[in-house]
């Protein structure tokens, strides 16, 4: 469902659920909850409570605060899924590479040792090809990952602008303590600090000719700080 959809969906009643006769009009610091004078009287007369309108400018800027930190990921996922996209590119040009060289390879063997190049040969491309699927999911995988992110963060801002903009001091108190809490948990899955690394996928021929040759496969990962902070504090 889009923003503007599910706050157009939200109920505009300022009046109590409980005692549909009270407005909402105080709001309860320990239970964050918008509730009426019955309400108060009846449960929450022990709790720090305040007027809503009191409490209102505040909400706001906490919200302006969590949108900011929450947009400010857009950009970092976008440049993300552009980079995962040139590293499968790059990847796959190796691929075809070594592939075109494991063929060349076999064509220099001795013909004598032709049946047993063939099936190495075979081994080969068989393992070039696990190692380009295990990649590309890999890589499909992190792309869906950050895609997600990006979804999340621009629907989040765009639903907290639209209250932002067209609720009333009941809706924004309403919403507030939520918000504020989808806000620390956008901000603490940020998926653009964590890197699949770069990859790489070689051919090397066998100078002997004994054989086609081999295939050698390494990823190289690079860590944010941040994130070799946190996994030197989990070891």
């Amino acid at each position: 469902m889009k923003p503007e959809d599910l706050y157009a969906q939200y109920p505009r009643a300022n009046n109590c659920d409980k005692h549909d006769d009270k407005a909402l009009e105080i709001y309860c610091n320990e239970c964050r909850l918008v509730i009426c004078m019955m309400c108060y009287v009846e449960d929450h007369n022990s709790h720090k409570c305040s007027d809503i309108h009191e409490l209102v400018d505040e909400f706001r800027k906490q919200m302006e605060t969590d949108v900011s930190g929450v947009a400010s990921g857009v950009d970092k996922c976008q440049q993300t899924l552009r980079n995962l996209t040139t590293e499968n590119k790059d990847f796959l040009k190796q691929v075809s590479k070594s592939e075109r060289e494991i063929r060349d390879g076999a064509v220099l063997v001795v013909k004598q040792l032709k049946q047993m190049i063939d099936r190495h040969e075979e081994s080969l491309l068989a393992e070039l090809k696990s190692i380009e699927q295990k990649r590309t999911k890999e890589i499909e995988a992190a792309y869906e990952e950050v895609e997600c992110q990006l979804t999340a963060r621009q629907s989040y801002t765009k639903y907290v602008h639209e209250i932002l903009e067209k609720g009333t001091a009941c809706d924004i108190a309403r919403e507030a303590s939520g918000l504020h809490d989808r806000a620390d948990e956008l901000l603490m899955s940020d998926v653009t600090e964590r890197t699949l690394g770069h990859a790489e996928v070689t051919f090397v021929s066998d100078d002997d000719k004994k054989d086609v040759g081999t295939l050698r496969f390494s990823k190289f990962i690079f860590m944010s700080i941040r994130s070799l902070l946190i996994a030197l504090a989990i070891a």
